[in-house]
Protein backbone atom coordinates (compact mmCIF):
# COMPACT_ATOMS: atom_id res chain seq x y z
CA UNK A 1 0.00 0.00 0.00
CA UNK A 2 2.59 2.01 1.19
CA UNK A 3 4.43 1.93 -2.54
CA UNK A 4 1.43 2.75 -4.43
CA UNK A 5 0.96 6.24 -2.27
CA UNK A 6 4.54 6.78 -2.98
CA UNK A 7 4.04 6.65 -6.68
CA UNK A 8 1.01 8.50 -6.52
CA UNK A 9 2.88 11.62 -4.49
CA UNK A 10 5.70 11.51 -7.00
CA UNK A 11 3.34 11.64 -10.10
CA UNK A 12 0.65 14.25 -8.51
CA UNK A 13 4.32 16.40 -7.80
CA UNK A 14 5.06 15.52 -10.95
CA UNK A 15 1.96 17.44 -12.19
CA UNK A 16 2.47 20.19 -10.18
CA UNK A 17 6.18 21.18 -11.24
CA UNK A 18 5.22 20.64 -15.16
CA UNK A 19 2.32 23.68 -14.37
CA UNK A 20 5.18 25.11 -12.44
CA UNK A 21 7.85 25.37 -14.99
CA UNK A 22 5.26 26.99 -17.67
CA UNK A 23 4.14 29.15 -15.40
CA UNK A 24 7.24 30.20 -14.14
CA UNK A 25 8.64 30.85 -17.34
CA UNK A 26 6.14 33.52 -17.79
CA UNK A 27 6.19 35.25 -14.71
CA UNK A 28 10.21 35.20 -15.15
CA UNK A 29 9.92 37.54 -17.99
CA UNK A 30 7.95 39.73 -16.04
CA UNK A 31 10.42 39.87 -13.63
CA UNK A 32 8.56 38.06 -10.59
CA UNK A 33 10.71 35.02 -9.20
CA UNK A 34 9.69 32.16 -10.50
CA UNK A 35 9.29 30.09 -6.70
CA UNK A 36 5.80 31.94 -6.70
CA UNK A 37 4.70 30.12 -9.76
CA UNK A 38 4.43 27.48 -7.33
CA UNK A 39 2.70 29.73 -4.72
CA UNK A 40 0.04 30.11 -7.71
CA UNK A 41 -0.25 26.51 -9.06
CA UNK A 42 -0.62 25.21 -5.90
CA UNK A 43 -3.60 27.41 -4.65
CA UNK A 44 -5.09 26.22 -8.15
CA UNK A 45 -5.16 23.08 -7.88
CA UNK A 46 -6.58 22.96 -4.20
CA UNK A 47 -9.97 22.83 -5.68
CA UNK A 48 -9.13 20.18 -8.02
CA UNK A 49 -9.11 16.62 -7.56
CA UNK A 50 -5.83 16.25 -7.44
CA UNK A 51 -5.29 18.94 -4.86
CA UNK A 52 -8.02 16.71 -2.69
CA UNK A 53 -6.12 13.45 -2.96
CA UNK A 54 -2.75 15.59 -1.96
CA UNK A 55 -4.52 16.56 1.08
CA UNK A 56 -6.17 13.26 1.70
CA UNK A 57 -5.51 11.49 4.92
CA UNK A 58 -3.65 9.19 3.10
CA UNK A 59 -0.70 11.68 1.18
CA UNK A 60 -0.77 14.55 3.64
CA UNK A 61 1.50 13.17 5.85
CA UNK A 62 3.86 12.75 3.29
CA UNK A 63 3.32 16.03 1.35
CA UNK A 64 3.61 17.85 4.62
CA UNK A 65 6.99 16.39 6.03
CA UNK A 66 8.53 16.70 2.27
CA UNK A 67 7.33 20.25 2.66
CA UNK A 68 8.75 20.79 6.21
CA UNK A 69 12.20 19.73 4.88
CA UNK A 70 12.10 22.34 2.59
CA UNK A 71 11.76 25.22 5.10
CA UNK A 72 14.51 23.43 6.73
CA UNK A 73 16.83 23.98 4.14
CA UNK A 74 15.34 27.38 2.85
CA UNK A 75 16.09 28.89 6.08
CA UNK A 76 19.33 26.97 6.79
CA UNK A 77 20.86 29.14 3.30
CA UNK A 78 19.00 31.63 4.61
CA UNK A 79 20.88 31.89 7.87
CA UNK A 80 23.96 31.09 6.25
CA UNK A 81 24.18 34.45 4.54
CA UNK A 82 22.79 35.85 7.61
CA UNK A 83 26.17 38.11 9.01
CA UNK A 84 25.54 37.74 12.89
CA UNK A 85 27.96 40.70 13.38
CA UNK A 86 25.79 42.84 11.24
CA UNK A 87 22.86 41.51 13.08
CA UNK A 88 23.80 42.34 16.50
CA UNK A 89 24.71 45.85 15.46
CA UNK A 90 21.03 46.13 14.71
CA UNK A 91 19.57 43.84 17.54
CA UNK A 92 18.02 47.42 19.53
CA UNK A 93 16.47 48.40 16.30
CA UNK A 94 14.73 44.70 15.53
CA UNK A 95 13.73 44.74 19.00
CA UNK A 96 11.78 48.20 18.53
CA UNK A 97 10.48 46.66 15.22
CA UNK A 98 9.14 43.42 17.11
CA UNK A 99 7.76 45.24 19.68
CA UNK A 100 5.87 47.49 17.19
CA UNK A 101 5.09 45.30 14.54
CA UNK A 102 3.44 42.48 17.12
CA UNK A 103 1.78 45.12 19.65
CA UNK A 104 -0.04 47.16 17.05
CA UNK A 105 -1.89 44.40 15.04
CA UNK A 106 -2.18 42.39 18.78
CA UNK A 107 -4.68 46.06 19.46
CA UNK A 108 -5.56 46.27 16.41
CA UNK A 109 -7.35 42.37 16.77
CA UNK A 110 -8.68 42.77 20.07
CA UNK A 111 -10.59 45.98 18.67
CA UNK A 112 -12.11 44.31 15.88
CA UNK A 113 -13.49 41.28 17.51
CA UNK A 114 -14.68 43.88 20.24
CA UNK A 115 -16.32 45.85 17.77
CA UNK A 116 -17.94 41.98 16.16
CA UNK A 117 -19.63 41.49 19.55
CA UNK A 118 -16.70 38.75 20.54
CA UNK A 119 -15.71 38.90 24.61
CA UNK A 120 -12.49 39.95 26.05
CA UNK A 121 -11.34 36.40 26.15
CA UNK A 122 -11.76 35.60 22.73
CA UNK A 123 -11.00 38.60 21.77
CA UNK A 124 -7.01 38.56 23.18
CA UNK A 125 -6.42 35.61 22.02
CA UNK A 126 -7.30 36.25 18.00
CA UNK A 127 -5.70 39.46 18.66
CA UNK A 128 -2.83 37.32 19.46
CA UNK A 129 -3.08 35.46 16.44
CA UNK A 130 -2.54 38.98 14.46
CA UNK A 131 1.50 39.09 15.77
CA UNK A 132 3.38 36.13 14.33
CA UNK A 133 4.64 35.99 11.10
CA UNK A 134 5.16 33.36 8.68
CA UNK A 135 8.84 34.77 7.31
CA UNK A 136 9.49 31.29 5.90
CA UNK A 137 7.02 32.23 3.20
CA UNK A 138 8.98 35.56 2.32
CA UNK A 139 12.74 34.90 2.41
CA UNK A 140 13.14 33.53 -0.54
CA UNK A 141 11.60 36.25 -2.33
CA UNK A 142 14.43 38.24 -0.09
CA UNK A 143 16.84 35.97 -1.48
CA UNK A 144 15.28 35.81 -5.16
CA UNK A 145 15.86 39.63 -5.21
CA UNK A 146 19.41 39.54 -3.57
CA UNK A 147 17.68 41.26 -0.46
CA UNK A 148 18.94 39.31 2.27
CA UNK A 149 21.88 41.16 3.19
CA UNK A 150 19.92 44.66 3.17
CA UNK A 151 18.80 45.98 6.03
CA UNK A 152 15.23 45.42 4.99
CA UNK A 153 16.11 41.75 4.82
CA UNK A 154 17.90 41.60 7.93
CA UNK A 155 14.77 43.33 9.90
CA UNK A 156 12.80 40.95 8.31
CA UNK A 157 14.78 37.80 9.53
CA UNK A 158 15.51 39.13 13.32
CA UNK A 159 12.15 40.42 13.75
CA UNK A 160 10.91 37.23 12.25
CA UNK A 161 12.75 35.04 14.46
CA UNK A 162 11.79 36.84 17.27
CA UNK A 163 8.48 36.75 16.80
CA UNK A 164 8.49 32.95 16.71
CA UNK A 165 8.90 32.58 20.64
CA UNK A 166 5.55 34.61 20.68
CA UNK A 167 4.04 32.05 18.54
CA UNK A 168 5.48 29.56 20.79
CA UNK A 169 3.79 31.39 23.85
CA UNK A 170 0.51 32.13 22.14
CA UNK A 171 -0.18 28.40 21.44
CA UNK A 172 0.87 27.54 24.77
CA UNK A 173 -2.00 30.39 26.22
CA UNK A 174 -4.48 28.39 24.16
CA UNK A 175 -3.92 25.15 25.51
CA UNK A 176 -4.11 26.30 29.01
CA UNK A 177 -7.28 28.11 28.31
CA UNK A 178 -8.87 24.54 27.08
CA UNK A 179 -7.99 22.80 29.69
CA UNK A 180 -8.23 25.01 32.70
CA UNK A 181 -10.48 27.63 34.06
CA UNK A 182 -9.35 31.43 34.24
CA UNK A 183 -8.26 30.36 37.98
CA UNK A 184 -4.91 30.58 39.82
CA UNK A 185 -4.43 26.96 39.26
CA UNK A 186 -4.58 28.03 35.53
CA UNK A 187 -1.57 30.27 35.94
CA UNK A 188 -0.03 27.97 37.58
CA UNK A 189 -0.15 25.39 34.66
CA UNK A 190 0.32 28.09 32.12
CA UNK A 191 3.92 28.71 34.05
CA UNK A 192 4.28 24.89 34.18
CA UNK A 193 3.81 25.23 30.58
CA UNK A 194 6.08 27.90 29.63
CA UNK A 195 9.03 26.99 31.60
CA UNK A 196 10.30 24.01 29.79
CA UNK A 197 10.15 25.91 26.03
CA UNK A 198 12.18 28.79 27.86
CA UNK A 199 14.68 26.38 28.96
CA UNK A 200 14.56 24.51 25.64
CA UNK A 201 15.25 28.12 24.32
CA UNK A 202 18.28 28.39 26.40
CA UNK A 203 19.63 25.20 25.92
CA UNK A 204 19.38 25.41 22.05
CA UNK A 205 21.54 29.11 22.38
CA UNK A 206 23.74 27.76 24.55
CA UNK A 207 24.57 25.01 22.22
CA UNK A 208 24.57 27.90 18.93
CA UNK A 209 27.30 29.38 20.89
CA UNK A 210 29.31 26.63 21.39
CA UNK A 211 28.92 25.22 18.14
CA UNK A 212 29.75 28.95 16.55
CA UNK A 213 33.07 28.86 18.79
CA UNK A 214 34.24 25.19 19.19
CA UNK A 215 32.22 22.53 17.76
CA UNK A 216 32.04 22.95 14.14
CA UNK A 217 35.75 24.61 13.54
CA UNK A 218 36.68 20.56 15.48
CA UNK A 219 34.49 18.92 12.84
CA UNK A 220 36.10 21.11 9.64
CA UNK A 221 39.29 20.20 10.83
CA UNK A 222 38.61 16.16 11.10
CA UNK A 223 36.50 15.85 8.18
CA UNK A 224 38.12 15.95 4.37
CA UNK A 225 38.58 19.94 3.71
CA UNK A 226 36.04 19.47 0.24
CA UNK A 227 32.46 20.54 -0.59
CA UNK A 228 30.89 16.44 0.07
CA UNK A 229 32.63 17.07 4.01
CA UNK A 230 30.67 20.63 4.24
CA UNK A 231 27.61 19.31 3.18
CA UNK A 232 27.53 16.45 5.33
CA UNK A 233 28.89 18.87 8.56
CA UNK A 234 25.81 21.30 7.22
CA UNK A 235 23.89 18.63 7.14
CA UNK A 236 24.25 17.13 10.76
CA UNK A 237 24.19 20.73 12.12
CA UNK A 238 20.68 21.28 10.10
CA UNK A 239 18.70 18.35 11.48
CA UNK A 240 20.31 18.54 14.97
CA UNK A 241 19.47 22.06 15.35
CA UNK A 242 15.65 21.53 13.26
CA UNK A 243 15.13 18.61 15.56
CA UNK A 244 16.22 20.14 18.60
CA UNK A 245 14.49 23.20 18.04
CA UNK A 246 11.57 21.13 17.41
CA UNK A 247 11.47 18.78 20.60
CA UNK A 248 11.81 22.05 22.49
CA UNK A 249 8.04 22.87 20.96
CA UNK A 250 10.16 25.94 19.76
CA UNK A 251 9.08 25.57 16.13
CA UNK A 252 11.47 24.58 13.19
CA UNK A 253 12.52 27.86 11.75
CA UNK A 254 14.50 29.20 14.54
CA UNK A 255 16.86 26.02 14.89
CA UNK A 256 16.75 26.13 10.85
CA UNK A 257 17.93 29.96 10.91
CA UNK A 258 20.36 29.09 13.66
CA UNK A 259 21.89 26.10 12.02
CA UNK A 260 22.82 28.28 9.11
CA UNK A 261 24.35 31.28 11.00
CA UNK A 262 26.48 28.95 13.26
CA UNK A 263 27.89 26.99 9.68
CA UNK A 264 28.63 30.65 8.14
CA UNK A 265 32.15 31.28 9.63
CA UNK A 266 33.07 27.58 8.63
CA UNK A 267 32.32 27.71 4.99
CA UNK A 268 33.97 31.22 5.01
CA UNK A 269 37.23 29.50 6.45
CA UNK A 270 36.88 26.70 3.71
CA UNK A 271 37.20 29.27 0.38
CA UNK A 272 35.85 27.78 -3.19
CA UNK A 273 34.73 24.47 -1.48
CA UNK A 274 32.43 26.41 0.98
CA UNK A 275 31.02 28.50 -1.84
CA UNK A 276 29.97 24.95 -4.04
CA UNK A 277 28.62 23.50 -0.90
CA UNK A 278 26.38 26.68 -0.63
CA UNK A 279 25.27 26.39 -4.20
CA UNK A 280 24.08 22.92 -3.33
CA UNK A 281 22.01 23.63 -0.63
CA UNK A 282 20.51 26.34 -3.09
CA UNK A 283 19.94 24.33 -5.70
CA UNK A 284 18.00 22.01 -3.29
CA UNK A 285 16.42 24.92 -1.66
CA UNK A 286 15.27 26.44 -4.85
CA UNK A 287 15.39 23.72 -7.12
CA UNK A 288 13.15 20.80 -5.48
CA UNK A 289 12.10 21.47 -1.58
CA UNK A 290 11.43 24.99 -1.42
CA UNK A 291 8.86 24.45 -4.16
CA UNK A 292 7.06 21.59 -2.66
CA UNK A 293 7.17 24.23 0.51
CA UNK A 294 5.55 26.69 -1.83
CA UNK A 295 3.44 23.72 -2.98
CA UNK A 296 2.00 23.02 0.28
CA UNK A 297 1.45 26.69 1.17
CA UNK A 298 -0.68 26.89 -1.55
CA UNK A 299 -2.40 23.69 -1.31
CA UNK A 300 -2.79 25.43 2.89
CA UNK A 301 -4.90 28.03 1.71
CA UNK A 302 -8.60 28.24 1.05
CA UNK A 303 -10.45 31.44 -0.58
CA UNK A 304 -13.77 30.02 -0.35
CA UNK A 305 -14.60 30.86 3.54
CA UNK A 306 -14.10 34.16 2.20
CA UNK A 307 -17.70 34.29 0.55
CA UNK A 308 -19.28 32.89 3.96
CA UNK A 309 -18.06 35.18 6.10
CA UNK A 310 -16.99 38.48 4.12
CA UNK A 311 -16.93 40.79 6.53
CA UNK A 312 -15.07 39.25 9.67
CA UNK A 313 -12.66 37.69 7.22
CA UNK A 314 -11.56 41.09 6.11
CA UNK A 315 -11.21 42.99 9.51
CA UNK A 316 -9.28 40.41 10.57
CA UNK A 317 -7.13 40.49 7.34
CA UNK A 318 -6.64 44.09 7.80
CA UNK A 319 -6.27 44.48 11.71
CA UNK A 320 -2.81 42.32 10.96
CA UNK A 321 -1.79 44.12 7.75
CA UNK A 322 -2.47 47.67 9.16
CA UNK A 323 -0.33 46.76 12.42
CA UNK A 324 2.62 45.15 10.44
CA UNK A 325 3.01 47.92 7.89
CA UNK A 326 1.55 50.59 10.59
CA UNK A 327 4.09 49.51 13.16
CA UNK A 328 6.61 48.96 10.86
CA UNK A 329 6.55 52.67 9.77
CA UNK A 330 7.00 53.76 13.28
CA UNK A 331 10.51 53.79 12.96
CA UNK A 332 10.25 55.98 9.96
CA UNK A 333 10.00 59.27 12.41
CA UNK A 334 12.13 57.23 14.86
CA UNK A 335 14.74 57.96 11.76
CA UNK A 336 15.41 54.07 12.27
CA UNK A 337 14.17 53.34 9.10
CA UNK A 338 13.09 55.28 5.35
CA UNK A 339 9.72 55.01 4.10
CA UNK A 340 10.53 52.70 1.68
CA UNK A 341 12.70 50.08 3.89
CA UNK A 342 9.28 50.73 6.37
CA UNK A 343 6.95 49.72 3.98
CA UNK A 344 8.80 46.77 2.16
CA UNK A 345 9.86 45.64 5.79
CA UNK A 346 5.99 46.05 6.75
CA UNK A 347 4.87 44.23 4.23
CA UNK A 348 7.12 41.39 4.53
CA UNK A 349 6.02 41.08 8.39
CA UNK A 350 2.67 40.68 6.82
CA UNK A 351 3.39 36.88 6.06
CA UNK A 352 1.10 34.71 7.49
CA UNK A 353 0.24 31.17 7.45
CA UNK A 354 0.09 28.27 9.92
CA UNK A 355 -0.47 29.86 13.26
CA UNK A 356 -3.43 31.05 13.02
CA UNK A 357 -4.52 28.56 11.69
CA UNK A 358 -3.59 26.05 14.48
CA UNK A 359 -4.90 28.28 17.25
CA UNK A 360 -8.79 28.58 14.91
CA UNK A 361 -8.31 24.78 14.65
CA UNK A 362 -7.97 24.48 18.31
CA UNK A 363 -10.43 26.82 19.47
CA UNK A 364 -13.18 25.53 17.29
CA UNK A 365 -12.16 21.82 18.59
CA UNK A 366 -13.16 22.93 21.87
CA UNK A 367 -16.40 25.05 21.57
CA UNK A 368 -14.83 28.17 22.17
CA UNK A 369 -15.37 29.95 18.69
CA UNK A 370 -17.57 29.36 16.89
CA UNK A 371 -18.02 28.19 12.80
CA UNK A 372 -18.25 32.24 11.71
CA UNK A 373 -15.34 32.82 13.47
CA UNK A 374 -13.25 29.46 12.24
CA UNK A 375 -14.00 30.01 8.48
CA UNK A 376 -12.95 34.27 8.65
CA UNK A 377 -9.76 33.15 10.42
CA UNK A 378 -8.98 30.43 7.50
CA UNK A 379 -9.87 32.91 4.98
CA UNK A 380 -8.47 35.44 6.40
CA UNK A 381 -4.84 33.92 6.39
CA UNK A 382 -5.73 32.70 2.91
CA UNK A 383 -5.86 36.19 1.46
CA UNK A 384 -2.65 36.76 3.44
CA UNK A 385 -1.27 34.03 1.66
CA UNK A 386 -2.09 35.16 -2.06
CA UNK A 387 -1.75 38.97 -1.67
CA UNK A 388 1.26 39.09 0.82
CA UNK A 389 3.69 37.83 -1.72
CA UNK A 390 2.74 39.17 -4.56
CA UNK A 391 2.50 42.91 -2.76
CA UNK A 392 6.22 42.06 -1.56
CA UNK A 393 7.59 40.94 -4.93
CA UNK A 394 5.84 44.51 -6.50
CA UNK A 395 7.73 46.49 -3.84
CA UNK A 396 11.23 44.54 -4.14
CA UNK A 397 10.76 44.98 -8.17
CA UNK A 398 10.00 48.31 -8.15
CA UNK A 399 12.12 49.61 -5.40
CA UNK A 400 15.29 47.01 -5.18
CA UNK A 401 17.80 50.03 -6.69
CA UNK A 402 17.05 52.20 -3.45
CA UNK A 403 16.49 48.98 -1.19
CA UNK A 404 20.26 47.85 -1.83
CA UNK A 405 21.29 51.11 -1.33
CA UNK A 406 22.22 50.90 -5.42
CA UNK A 407 21.57 54.07 -8.01
CA UNK A 408 19.20 52.88 -10.68
CA UNK A 409 20.65 51.20 -13.40
CA UNK A 410 22.63 49.16 -11.45
CA UNK A 411 22.66 45.48 -9.74
CA UNK A 412 20.10 44.02 -12.00
CA UNK A 413 22.03 40.59 -11.54
CA UNK A 414 20.33 40.40 -8.12
CA UNK A 415 16.71 41.05 -9.58
CA UNK A 416 15.21 37.37 -10.63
Amino acid sequence: MIEVQIGEILLELGILFLATVALGGLLHRIRIPAIIAALLVAMAAHYTPLGERLLSAELYGMFTFLAQLGVLFLLFFIGVQIDFVELRSMGRDILWLTVFATGLPFVFGVLAMLGMGYGWGVALVIGMTRMPTAEAVIVPILDEFGLIRTRVGRFIVGAGTLDDVLEVALVAIVSVWIAEDATAAGAVDLWGKLWPILAGLAGLLTLAVLSYRWILPLLARWTPRDARGLVMISLLTMLLFGGLSEQAELGMVLGAILSGIVMRPTFQKIGIQGDQAIQTFRQMSYGFLGIVFFFWVGMSADLAGLAESPLLALLLFLAASAGKIGGTLLMVPMKKMSFREALTTGVGLDARLTTEIVVAQILYSAKLIDLELFTALIAASSVSTLLIPLWFTLLARRWGHELHGEPAGLGDENVA
